[in-house]
């Protein structure tokens, strides 16, 4: 297909991973491949070639063939592009719903700033990217149950981040949970993505999605670090918000689980 650049970029945008994209448009040349024939065919380490097939049967876009050695086959490219717009649909609902309980939580929020003129002291405004990176680091280290985080250059964080890589080991020991998506474009990038790697050994659980928003942590449904661009300068004049809102960081983590169902699954520790 000459077009397979452009078809896999289009098959990200409805929500697969590269992998999965490729893995569907080899399986849409013959009638079935094996999993080592799909690998071979669609250049997908055969390591990870598994997940992928289980990936696009649980999507429906794929069906398993019995036999001595388990083939798999592309459902028809009518049927598995209208799932995907289907689910694209629902994702679509789901956030329109926690936009709509995001503006009644941030309502209060604005109200009260209306008629205060000193800061509310549950906000923190952060504009120094050294104070950016600290309270990064502290809401990492606060974090006993659950962090969340939307993650897209550029980042005020060390690549190595050590601390942060601690932080998740630690999470994890204690039996809570770290979750991440990024952007496509870390998958471009050696240094970022050799982070996700050593995050991921640590015990976080990652995803990628063609675009996010902003950049934003989620602590335990209570504590707030998120990034707010000026929209005027873009990304070189930045302004953090450090926010302690239980109400707020509740409808924070409900978008952050709606992107992350829609998002593709991310690198392991052994890599891509």
């Amino acid at each position: 297909m000459e077009s397979d650049d452009g078809a896999v970029n289009d098959l990200m945008a409805l929500g697969l991973s590269r992998y999965e994209a490729l893995v569907y448009l080899a399986l849409v040349r013959r009638e079935s491949y094996t999993a080592a024939e799909a690998a071979r065919a669609a250049q997908v380490p055969r390591q990870r070639v598994y997940d992928v097939l289980d990936a696009l049967v649980r999507r429906q876009l794929a069906v398993p063939r019995p036999g001595r050695v388990t083939s798999f086959s592309a459902v028809a490219p009518d049927l598995a592009l209208a799932r995907l717009m289907a689910r694209q649909r629902q994702s679509l609902e789901r956030l329109d719903q926690v936009s709509g309980a995001l503006a009644l939580a941030l309502a209060p929020v604005w109200s009260d700033g209306r008629t205060h003129t000193d800061p509310l002291d549950y906000i923190e405004v952060l504009r120094d990217p050294r104070a950016i990176a600290q309270r990064f680091a502290r809401i990492q280290e606060q974090a006993a149950r659950e962090l969340l985080s939307f993650c897209k250059p550029p980042f005020v964080a060390p690549p190595a981040n050590d601390e942060g890589i601690e932080a998740v080991r630690r999470l994890r020991r204690a039996g809570g949970t770290a979750r991440a998506v990024y952007t496509h474009d870390a998958l471009g990038d050696a240094e970022v993505l050799e982070n996700v790697r050593r995050f991921a050994a640590a015990g976080e659980e990652s995803r990628f999605a063609p675009r996010l928003p902003l950049k934003l942590v989620v602590a335990d449904a209570s504590l707030v670090l998120c990034d707010m661009p000026d929209p005027v300068a873009g990304t070189r004049a930045t302004t953090a918000l450090y926010i302690e809102h239980p109400a707020l960081a509740t409808c924070l983590r409900m978008a952050f689980l709606a992107v992350w169902e829609q998002a593709g699954e991310g690198p392991g520790p052994e890599g891509v």
